[in-house]
């Protein structure tokens, strides 16, 4: 028998949404039929891909959200659960990286990728599973009770990288940040697990494949290639599944034996 991942009647909240692997996550996850908010601070690239994904028979939604600011957080995930109900799925992927020699971060060099990549991923965690939790316990509205959480990380947390260094601390406490709240969230039917992409093809990174230190990197890998966005797309579903509750603080490498 095939199996399919439905998710008719969930919710899910992406982050940095706007462009890359969120916009990706969001596509796909509504391609399997969840309602999608679409949570980033650049407005008007969410609303293209709101279009999109309606064009395709999905549904989506849009919200303003900075990842470093605990108000809009707050007011974000108020918004969507008054627009599309309750949060059923959180996909955590804001993140942000500098590439330089550790010896030359700066004090603001550091704060910023920590405060998206870490602080900004753990409270905007925090604030969905407090309602998850608070409909667990029968506090709060609601027919389904627990829920899913992907933190995407990075298989820099694994395994440092020269020249990102800081980007890879950030993601390796992402990974350890997935396990606490796994351990303490899964009492309530919270499945909280990382995923741990390798090097992706996107807008962001797409001229560097092009390089000589690109190329250099792609000649590291395993197989001598990158991934494309939708390679994620599975393993992001299994994550996500109804089916998926025996899953809980996973660290899944998605980034083809790179970390071996």
């Amino acid at each position: 028998m095939a199996m399919k991942i439905d998710l008719e009647g969930r919710v899910a909240f992406v982050t940095g949404a706007s462009s890359g692997l969120g916009a990706q996550f969001a596509k796909t996850l509504a391609n399997s039929g969840a309602g999608v908010v679409l949570a980033a601070r650049r407005v008007e690239r969410l609303k293209t891909l709101r279009a999109e994904i309606e064009a395709a028979g999905g549904d989506a939604h849009v919200v303003e959200l900075d990842v470093t600011d605990p108000d809009s957080i707050k007011a974000a995930v108020a918004h969507a659960e008054t627009e599309m109900g309750v949060i059923d799925i959180l996909v955590n992927n804001s993140g942000v990286s500098t590439t330089q020699k550790l010896t030359d971060v700066t004090p603001e060099d550091f704060d910023y990728v920590f405060d998206v990549n870490a602080r900004g991923a753990f409270f905007v965690a925090q604030e969905v599973a407090k309602r998850m939790i608070a409909r667990a316990r029968g506090a709060a509205p609601g027919t389904y009770t627990g829920g899913r959480i992907v933190n995407v990380a990075s298989m820099a947390g694994l395994r440092p990288l020269s020249q990102i260094g800081v980007y890879a601390m950030s993601k390796a406490s992402v990974i350890h940040m997935t396990r606490a709240m796994a351990l303490e969230w899964g009492r309530y039917d919270i499945n909280v697990n990382a995923l741990c992409p390798g090097y992706i093809d996107t807008e962001i990174n797409h001229h560097h494949w092009a390089t000589e230190s690109g190329q250099k990197l792609i000649q590291m890998t395993p197989r001598k290639r990158i991934g494309k966005p939708s390679d994620l797309d599975s393993a992001l579903l299994m994550l996500c599944a109804n089916e998926s509750h025996f899953i809980n603080g996973a660290v899944l490498q998605a980034d083809d034996g790179f970390g071996l």
